[in-house]
């Protein structure tokens, strides 16, 4: 055979695997003598990327004659673009990145517990404006006479009522009316009074029992600043601590009330309370009855039981305006 002819055979050899591997049927000739001058291979089309055994293929490129045996590796072998891209950490890398986000954790927990506690000492603070904004409506509204109790028990038992001491952590909340409008007492209050005596149907519940955890009453120094502005450093002062609302304050308290109302045993018995008129006038009922321009109730926050010592600088004071009842707060 002539080496014209064995080239000519080796073509068509390949060019039949070639096809075999694209299921795509030929036919092969072979001619014996001279042969004419081989004509390069066909152009075609198609895509595809660079890849371990071939070459990078684009539109309108020359196609490669391979072997099956070949197209097989270039189809399962890794590209190299997408090899490229793979990457990771290292163990060093990772213990690195642990490490510091332990560090930024530990310095930033101290500040989430400050917001946490300003957050709860506001929120309070506007719980119990609401509290007094409900009597003093109520009482105008019905034209009676409404009281809003203050009681605080330890919030380190989660059972409610408790006696455990100190009673710190937890404020209790009530608010009642007088049924028939009057003012259930008269005079000074001398002597104490319990506004709702066993079995009488002197008082009505208003609303529902409202509890406060980590809040402790407290009673504030009279602002030494003047305004302006008007901050909790400048805040106008109570008239006195009859005024007052807090661990120590009011001195006296003399009107007693309980919950649920003419109970007994009663679950809790209210001696802070703040008084609204049906005119919407405010007293904190303490011993000497007399009707103060500003009244207050101080607020701290807790952590359990504990009182803070000293006093933080997140505390609040909701003031009653004692002629005109509106509410206001102050914060530090």
């Amino acid at each position: 055979m002539s080496p014209q002819a064995a080239s000519g055979l080796r073509s068509a050899v390949a060019a039949a695997l070639s096809a075999a591997s694209l299921n795509t049927p030929i036919s092969i000739r072979l001619r014996l003598g001279k042969q004419p001058p081989a004509r390069p291979p066909a152009r075609e089309s198609f895509r595809s990327s660079q890849c371990e055994g071939g070459s990078l293929i684009t539109d309108h490129s020359v196609l490669p004659i391979f072997t099956l045996r070949k197209q097989r590796e270039c189809v399962s072998a890794p590209c190299r673009a997408v090899a490229l891209c793979e990457g990771g950490f290292t163990l060093l890398e990772l213990l690195i990145v642990i490490g510091i986000i332990a560090v930024l954790m530990v310095l930033i927990v101290p500040a989430f517990t400050t917001i946490k506690s300003a957050g709860d000492v506001t929120s309070a603070a506007y719980t119990i404006k609401g509290a007094l904004d409900t009597a003093r409506t109520y009482a105008k509204a019905n034209n009676t006479y409404t009281w809003v109790g203050f009681y605080e028990e330890n919030v380190s038992n989660p059972v409610s009522p408790n006696s455990d001491t100190p009673p710190v952590g937890r404020i209790v909340m009530s608010i009642v009316a007088s049924k028939d409008g009057t003012m259930l007492y008269t005079g000074n209050l001398g002597t104490p009074v319990i506004l709702d005596p066993p079995s009488s149907g002197t008082l009505i519940q208003v609303g529902k029992l409202t509890k406060i955890d980590n809040v402790h009453l407290k009673t504030f120094a009279a602002a030494t600043a003047t305004p302006p502005p008007d901050t909790f450093a400048t805040r106008p002062a109570a008239t006195s601590t009859a005024a007052q609302v807090g661990d120590t304050t009011p001195p006296n308290p003399s009107l007693t009330f309980h919950y649920p109302v003419a109970s007994s045993p009663a679950q809790y018995t209210f001696v802070k309370a703040v008084q609204f008129s049906p005119r919407g006038e405010c007293i904190i009922t303490n011993s000497n009855y007399t009707s103060a321009r500003i009244a207050e109730v101080g607020l701290v926050p807790t952590h359990g039981a504990t009182e803070p010592s000293p006093v933080p600088q997140n505390v609040a004071a909701v003031q009653i305006n004692g002629f005109a009842g509106d509410v206001r707060i102050y914060r530090r």
